[in-house]
């Protein structure tokens, strides 16, 4: 008898304690204010809203913004690239405290992560190389279509009925071996996100043209872990009070030449 209770005992002491680990480990808001640090996680090639200049620093709208947000928090953004197909998993090992990087809204994400409110508009558009004409969705047909592990752009492909006819799905760890391969001619399109992509046509660097052809609407938010609210909250009440007195105005006009971002 003793025995049967001294293990329920160590039992109900494994449980108490894993719950109360549980609730000190979502509670980021206290220990990025303890820490004196706000860890953002972000793929570093995702120009122009996280990615790394000709002097190795990663800048960005993204990173603008996040500085602005850390300021007013009184502690310091430290940049953590990480493989974007293992966000979520960073997310919860707590390796990072968020997920800022032109982060897509979507149901499936909403499973695994939670959204802070959306701060911009965005489609995922194709992109081609000078001298191919795409007019529309079904010109897909038949053609080899490039897209990043785990992005929207390969779950708005994947989800439109030109899927089961285009000739090949190639997969990148990230859009600069996309490039490349479209100009070499691997592959003839690529899916993106249309900021990047005019990012990427301004720019100069690839031969390469922003079409009209879209697979979907969508919103970018601030990637959290799931239960994480207090956190999530302290930096929608930032960049509201940030748009209010024109700071995100600002560096939108920076990086956009206008203020796109979402109010």
């Amino acid at each position: 008898m003793k025995k049967l209770l001294v293990l329920l005992l160590l039992i109900c002491t494994v449980f108490v304690s894993g719950c109360e680990k549980e609730e000190s480990d979502l509670n980021s808001l206290e220990q990025v204010l303890e820490s004196g640090q706000l860890i953002l996680g972000l793929d570093d090639t995702f120009a122009p809203m996280g990615f790394r200049d000709d002097a190795g620093n990663v800048v960005g709208f993204d990173i603008d913004l996040a500085k602005a947000v850390a300021a007013e928090l009184g502690v310091e953004l430290v940049i953590q690239p990480i493989e974007w197909d293992s966000k979520v998993l960073e997310l919860n090992a707590g390796n990072i405290n968020m997920i800022w990087n032109g982060l897509t809204i979507t149901d499936e994400r909403l499973e695994t992560i939670n959204f802070s409110q959306p701060y911009l508009n965005n489609r995922q558009i194709v992109l081609t190389k000078t001298g191919l004409s795409i007019l529309s969705v079904d010109d897909l047909t038949g053609l080899k279509v490039g897209v990043q592990i785990d992005s929207s752009g390969q779950y708005a492909l994947e989800n439109n009925e030109v899927f089961n006819t285009i000739s090949e799905e190639v997969k990148y760890n990230n859009f600069t071996e996309a490039l490349l391969d479209l100009e070499s001619g691997r592959i003839e399109v690529i899916i993106m996100d249309e900021i990047m992509a005019r990012y990427v046509v301004s720019q100069g660097t690839y031969d390469v043209i922003v079409t009209d052809v879209s697979l979907g609407d969508e919103e970018y938010g601030i990637g959290f872990r799931l239960g994480d609210d207090e956190l999530r909250s302290r930096i929608d009440e930032i960049l509201n009070a940030l748009a209010e007195t024109g700071v995100t105005a600002e560096i939108s006009n920076t990086w956009f030449g206008e203020d796109i971002f979402r109010k």
